[in-house]
C-alpha cells in the first residue's frame, strides 16, 4: 500500500533536520531521507567538529603564553590523537541527540540515497514514496580547480583535514575564508608551519576591509606565511607537496589544505519542489538554511540582508550589514573602538582588537568586530538593526560593565 505523507525532506542537515522538526510541531506527517549521518556537513564535517579542534588549539596556545598572567607549566604537549577522540565524541553525542530528537517527533527517517521522481514523489531503497510537499537539501561538497584535485592524502579537502591522525610539520592552505581562516589558527597554534594563499588582494576578502587587514596584522605577528594576490596554477606529490604559483614560485610542504569554497553538483530541478540551504546556491551558512526551514514550515520571514557571519578562534571575527568599502565616501558615519579600551580585556589578557559601527540617518547599517566574543557582540548590533532601532535609542540601554558589550556602547557615542 502506497501511503501519501505531508512532507517528504530529502538531506538531514540544518535545513532538513529544522524542517522536519517544525513541520511535526504543526501535525504534519515528514519523512527524512539520509543517506549519509544526520545533522550533515556542520554537525559532522564543519561547524562543529573545526570548533573542537580549535578549543583544544587555543587552549594549547594559551598555556604556552600563559607566563605573562603569572602561571607556569612545564612540559605542555599536543596529544593529536586524543584531540581527534575527543572532536569524534562531541560530534557523535551530538549526532545521537539529534537522531533522538528526531524519533521522539515522530518524523520517519530512512537512511538510504534518495531520488527525487517529480514534485509528489521519492524514491529510496527500492520504496516509493508520495507526498503532498518535497523539500530538498541536500548541501554541498568542497569545491576545487583544475590542478589542485584532491588526493585525499596529501592534497587535503576540508573533510580530509578533520580525519589526521598527526599534525603535520608544515602545511599550505590555499585560500582565506572561514575554513582557510579557521585552520590556519588551529594549525598554528599548534606549531605547524603555516602558508596561507590568496587569489584576491587581501585576506578574508568578504569581509570589511579594516578586517581583513587586522587578521593580516595579526597573521604576521604568529609568523604565518601569507601571499596575496596570487593563483595557485598546480599541486604536485613526490614525496612533498609542490605548489606551483604564477609568480613562478614553487612552495613546497608536507600537506596543502585546499581550502576555495563548496559547490553544488549538479542534478535535476523539478518545479513544484523545494529547495533550501547550501543547494539553493545563495548564502552558504548553517543558521541561514535553518531559517530558511522555519520561514518555509511557520512563515516567519527573516531579512536575508542581515545574515550575521562569524569566523571562529583568538579573537573573533564577526559581521553583519554594510561593509565600508560598499558605501560612497561621506554617504554614512563610522565609529571604531579599540577592544584594548576596554577594561575586560585587559583583565583576559585578549586587547587585539575593534568594534565598528556604520551609521546613517542615525540608524546602524553595518558593524564588524574583531575580537574575544565576538560571536555573541554581533547579535546584540543584530537585533538593533532588525528592529530599526536608532543609534541614539540604543544609547539608552545599560550596559554592564566590565563587559565587551560595553564596547557596543562606547562606539555608539563617536557616530
Amino acid at each position: 500500500m502506497n501511503i501519501k505523507y505531508d512532507l517528504g525532506i530529502v538531506g538531514g542537515g540544518p535545513a532538513g533536520y529544522t524542517a522536519a522538526l517544525h513541520a511535526r510541531k504543526r501535525g504534519l506527517s515528514v519523512v527524512l531521507f539520509e543517506k549519509e549521518q544526520l545533522g550533515g556537513v556542520c554537525l559532522n564535517k564543519g561547524c562543529i567538529p573545526t570548533k573542537t579542534i580549535l578549543r583544544s588549539a587555543e587552549l594549547y596556545e594559551q598555556l604556552l603564553s600563559s607566563e605573562n598572567i603569572g602561571l607556569s607549566f612545564s612540559g605542555a604537549k599536543v596529544d593529536f590523537t586524543k584531540v581527534i577522540e575527543r572532536k569524534n565524541q562531541v560530534t557523535s553525542k551530538l549526532r545521537k541527540g539529534l537522531e533522538l530528537t528526531l524519533k521522539n517527533s515522530g518524523t520517519i527517517i530512512i537512511n538510504a540515497e534518495a531520488k527525487v521522481l517529480d514534485k509528489n514523489t521519492i524514491s529510496a531503497n527500492g520504496e516509493t514514496y508520495t507526498f503532498e510537499k518535497i523539500i530538498v537539501a541536500t548541501g554541498s561538497e568542497p569545491g576545487t580547480f583544475k590542478g589542485m584535485e584532491f588526493d585525499h592524502k596529501n592534497i587535503l579537502c576540508s573533510d580530509d583535514v578533520l580525519e589526521l591522525t598527526e599534525l603535520p610539520k608544515s602545511i599550505v592552505i590555499v585560500g582565506s575564508g572561514a575554513i582557510g581562516i579557521e585552520w590556519a589558527r588551529i594549525f598554528s597554534a599548534f606549531q605547524v608551519d603555516v602558508t596561507i594563499i590568496e587569489l584576491a588582494e587581501n585576506l578574508l576578502p568578504v569581509a570589511d576591509i579594516e578586517v581583513s587587514k587586522r587578521i593580516e596584522r595579526i597573521f604576521k605577528t604568529k609568523k604565518i606565511n601569507i601571499y596575496k594576490s596570487v593563483a595557485v596554477e598546480s599541486i604536485d606529490y613526490n614525496g612533498i607537496c609542490n605548489v606551483h604559483l604564477n609568480n613562478g614560485e614553487t612552495i613546497r610542504a608536507e600537506k596543502v589544505l585546499v581550502a576555495v569554497g563548496r559547490k553544488v553538483p549538479e542534478y535535476k530541478k523539478f518545479d513544484g519542489v523545494t529547495y533550501i540551504g547550501d543547494v539553493c546556491k545563495e548564502i552558504q551558512l548553517a543558521h541561514f538554511a535553518s531559517k530558511q526551514a522555519i520561514e518555509i514550515i511557520d512563515g516567519i520571514k527573516f531579512d536575508k540582508s542581515l545574515v550575521p557571519s562569524v569566523v571562529y578562534g583568538e579573537p573573533e571575527i564577526a559581521w553583519v550589514g554594510k561593509r565600508e568599502q560598499d558605501l560612497e565616501p561621506e554617504s554614512y558615519k563610522k565609529s571604531m573602538l579599540l577592544v584594548s579600551a576596554l577594561g575586560k580585556s585587559h583583565c583576559d589578557n585578549s586587547t587585539d582588537g575593534f568594534i565598528k559601527v556604520l551609521s546613517k540617518d542615525n540608524k546602524i547599517i553595518g558593524a564588524h568586530i574583531v575580537s574575544k566574543e565576538a560571536s555573541a557582540l554581533i547579535q546584540q548590533v543584530l537585533i538593533a538593526m532588525q528592529n530599526n532601532i536608532t543609534a541614539d535609542k540604543l544609547k539608552e540601554v545599560c550596559f554592564a560593565h566590565p563587559t565587551y558589550s560595553e564596547g557596543i556602547f562606547e562606539a555608539l557615542f563617536g557616530l
